[in-house]
């Protein structure tokens, strides 16, 4: 019997998930958003808490509140709005009036 491939969070994302140089440092695990902000989704590779999947990569919303640690973002990936939880390491400030 062949093995069945693995579809997982991190498949085929080779070149999209690629090492940066150096690492994530205290501050950007610090970062605070408010909600109403936009943000861009950047998922950092070398952090594996709070990953949301690869197809929000570069996607942009806008933080509705926080859960924990982490923040519920809302997305728009094509005619479909998702909320994500997502930890703050893996979202980036984007200036411009919320969606």
């Amino acid at each position: 019997m062949v093995n069945k491939k693995a579809k997982g969070k991190r498949s085929k994302t080779r070149s999209k998930f690629k090492k940066r140089p150096g690492e994530a440092t205290v501050n950007e695990f610090l970062r605070e958003f408010a909600p109403g902000q936009r943000i861009q989704v950047d998922i950092r590779p070398e952090v594996h808490a709070g990953m949301p999947a690869a197809i929000f990569q570069g996607c942009f919303g806008v933080v509705e509140g926080k859960q924990g640690n982490a923040y519920l973002v809302r997305v728009k990936v094509g005619n479909s709005e998702n909320t994500l939880v997502v930890n703050g390491i893996h979202l980036k400030q984007h200036g411009g009036i919320a969606l």
